[in-house]
This record gives C-alpha cells, sequence and structure tokens, in this order.
C-alpha cells in the first residue's frame, strides 16, 4: 500500500465538495445532467429563488461550521462565473486555511496557477493522506475502487450530487457534496464515525455508474 502522507492542519478539519457558488443552473435544480441511459434524475438537489440567496446560503452555513482556526478540504467544483467570483467566494469564507482537490468545473483555478498562491495551502488533483491516525484517498470524481480499500481507507469525492438520504457505492466510501448533508461540511471526526459502521470491501466489481445510488439504511 503506497505511503498516506500528513497535510498541514490546523484545528478540526472540515471537508466539503461542489458548492458551485454562483452557479445559475444549480441554483433551481435545473441542469442538464443524465444518468447514462440518458435519463433526467428523478431528483433535484437545491431549490433556491434567487442566486444571492444561494450564495449567502452557502457562506453562512460553512462559517457556522468552520472556524477561523480550522482546516477545510474542498474537494472541486468551487465557484463560476470566472476567477473574480472564486475569489470573492473565498474571501467571504472565515476559514482561510484551505487544501483544494480540482474539479471538472475549476478550470479558472488551473489557468490561474500564479495567482493562487496565497489563496489555498495546497491544489491537487488527488490527496492520499492520514488525519488523525486515518488514512483517505481524496479526489473529485468517485473512484470504483482504490489504494487501501480492501484495509480500511476512506474514499472522499464529490461530483454526483447526491440528495439528503442517498449514498453512492460501497465499502467505505462518501460522496461529501453539499447536496447531500444539507448544504453543510462534513466533519473528519463524523465521517470516521459514520465510516465505523461501513464494511471493508476487499473487492468492488460494480463500476462507478449513476444507477449505483441507493438510499442510506444506517
Amino acid at each position: 500500500m503506497m505511503k498516506f502522507d500528513k497535510i498541514l492542519t490546523t484545528g478540526r478539519v472540515w471537508v466539503t465538495s461542489d458548492p458551485h457558488y454562483n452557479h445559475k443552473n444549480i441554483c433551481r435544480g435545473v441542469t442538464d445532467w443524465r444518468t447514462l441511459d440518458g435519463k433526467v434524475p428523478e431528483y433535484n438537489t437545491r431549490d433556491f429563488q434567487t442566486l444571492d440567496v444561494m450564495n449567502n446560503t452557502l457562506v453562512d452555513n460553512i462559517n457556522s461550521k468552520v472556524g477561523q482556526n480550522d482546516t477545510l478540504i474542498m474537494l472541486g467544483d468551487i465557484a463560476f462565473g470566472g476567477f473574480e467570483f472564486i475569489k470573492i467566494f473565498l474571501d467571504r469564507l472565515v476559514c482561510k486555511n484551505i487544501h483544494l482537490v480540482l474539479g471538472n468545473h475549476d478550470h479558472h483555478i488551473r489557468n490561474n496557477r500564479d495567482n493562487i498562491k496565497d489563496m489555498f495551502l495546497s491544489v491537487s488533483d488527488y490527496l492520499q493522506v492520514n488525519i488523525d491516525g486515518q488514512n483517505f484517498v481524496m479526489t473529485h470524481y468517485p473512484f470504483a475502487s482504490w489504494n487501501g480499500l480492501g484495509k480500511g481507507v476512506v474514499h472522499l469525492h464529490g461530483h454526483v450530487h447526491l440528495p439528503v438520504g442517498k449514498k453512492w457505492g460501497k465499502g467505505k466510501r462518501l460522496d461529501v457534496g453539499v447536496d447531500g448533508n444539507g448544504l453543510y461540511p462534513y466533519s473528519i471526526t463524523e465521517i470516521v464515525h459514520m465510516m465505523d459502521k461501513r464494511m471493508v470491501m476487499s473487492e468492488i466489481n460494480e463500476d462507478h455508474h449513476l444507477d449505483d445510488i441507493v438510499n442510506v439504511v444506517g
């Protein structure tokens, strides 16, 4: 099993993904997402009357949990509307100790590497880290298999925008996107508690398809 590094953290550690700050379409749950068979998913993730209300809710929810001295790990797709709105979103957050794993909509960050040095503690496509004694593989996209899946390693991801009450796949894997947690971030402490209840999978045979969504039980 490959080495799991320790990253710079302070205070409590929180993880989230896919806030999509300033994203007009997701504001009303209107998107062009499709399942593999071309159908529109039978769920909406958000229903805000205005973009300002959604943006304010995202900021208020993060700030209500993540303190100034805490650490926030964001697994991609943080803001829409260009680099200006990425900066506006981050400036509104109390916590400035942020690690970013890039998502498919974070091209403005990829294209502005020289301008983000003071905005994040780290920027990467993949994190393989140990936090408080627990090993994690963190990515934007969900993996069907990951390093150490049969040894208790937890895989955290975003991208799929599942609503509250749904989970994706089997084993110690969690969609930490805001839509599945009432638009709030998860703490590492609550993630570890949740994953303790799930079985270690020695093998996972399913591919990462949207039709692998099941109801949460326990």
